[in-house]
């Protein structure tokens, strides 16, 4: 097949640390030329694939301070992309809601994985473009009542063979916590945990512009260099190695998180999880196998001890098993081929297609 990948322009193809949808779409693509798929990822000019690279900008957005108004780029790279529809079976966009106006106007499909969250805003634009094939990164991340054209839910998936294998933490235990430091990753509730459990804490992460406040007022405070450690953001090496010496990774979210790398990324270096149960971790986290949901802080530190017995061998095999790269990109492969195998029985191999037809088919 011959698919185009469209990754925004605000982050390299893969991140090089923190950056999940980067991270997904630079191993979705290296697996698909793998396998023998023509891909064309149109992504910014620093990003590394094994795909063909198209890009509008030549580094990540993030970096360039010049950039002033982000969307102009995006929109730039959306247009790229449409103007060459035509050389592709399929397109596929990892932009949320920005692909669907263009989507609309070409004959060549496009599916659009949910990476994101809905908002009152980005709702409208949803229902007015509902019958497009969507992807959701997990059942919990779907809303029925937007009666959204669903196709499928396909996980996102690592490479296993980067992550090392941790048979036990290290001799000084920890806890651990990576990600966006921020009110929805609930940095805040792990150090909460940590300080009524009187555990170690580490937190690796980045401070977005937007998060700064957060950062000064609900975390910096409280770290102290002993108890409460702040590392900065970390590379794949270093989260690896975090996560696979750590006791136990927090989860301690307070959204509907719609997947969630680090819960695999810690399972993988055999490092179990403590999640908030809500969003999508009752379906990435094997409850009293990988690792424990929760409700409240206080079922979260009760869980500390109980999380420690478990088989860490046990948390690696349930990520090969369930959220390994080559089993997310069959996941993707099944859905190309359901969306051109839908078209051409809409079209057969008529060219004379009714404009009414071309819309439905996307």
């Amino acid at each position: 097949m011959r698919i185009a990948q469209i990754a925004p322009l605000w982050e390299t193809v893969p991140p090089p640390a923190y950056g999940g949808i980067e991270l997904v779409v630079g191993l979705l693509c290296n697996e698909l030329v793998k396998r023998g798929h023509e891909v064309t990822l149109f992504a910014s000019g620093d990003s590394v694939s094994l795909a063909k690279l198209e890009s509008v900008h030549p580094r990540a957005l993030r970096l360039d301070e010049a950039v002033k108004e982000y969307n102009i780029y995006e929109m730039l790279n959306l247009s790229r992309v449409y103007e060459k529809a035509s050389e592709f079976d399929v397109i596929h966009s990892h932009m949320g809601c920005s692909a669907l106006p263009f989507a609309q106007l070409v004959k060549t499909p496009t599916i659009h994985t949910l990476h994101g969250i809905f908002t009152p805003d980005n709702e409208k634009l949803f229902a007015h473009a509902k019958q497009q094939p969507y992807v959701s990164i997990s059942d919990a991340q779907r809303e029925a009542r937007l009666n959204l054209n669903c196709v499928a839910t396909v996980y996102n998936g690592i490479d296993v063979s980067t992550y090392n294998f941790y048979e036990k933490p290290q001799d000084s235990p920890y806890l651990a916590f990576l990600g966006r430091v921020s009110p929805e990753k609930g940095t805040h509730l792990a150090i909460e945990i940590a300080k009524r459990s009187g555990w170690q804490l580490k937190i690796a992460g980045k401070v977005d512009v937007v998060d700064r406040q957060y950062f000064e007022q609900e975390v910096k405070p409280h770290i102290d260099g002993e108890q409460i450690q702040f590392l900065g953001e970390a590379n794949h090496a270093q989260k690896s190695k975090l996560m696979g010496n750590a006791a136990i990774t927090l989860f301690p979210i307070t959204w509907r998180e719609p997947f969630g790398l680090v819960m695999i990324e810690s399972m993988v270096t055999g490092t179990p999880v403590i999640a908030m149960n809500m969003g999508s971790t009752p379906e990435i986290i094997a409850h009293g196998k990988t690792g424990f949901l929760c409700n409240s802080v206080e079922e979260c530190v009760a869980a500390i001890e109980p999380a420690i017995k478990l088989d860490r061998r046990t948390c690696r095999q349930h990520v090969i098993d369930n959220f390994s790269v080559q089993k997310m990109t069959s996941g993707y492969e099944a859905v190309y081929q359901k969306i051109l195998a839908e078209k051409f029985a809409l079209n057969g191999n008529s060219r004379s297609t009714s404009s009414t037809k071309r819309i439905q088919l996307i």
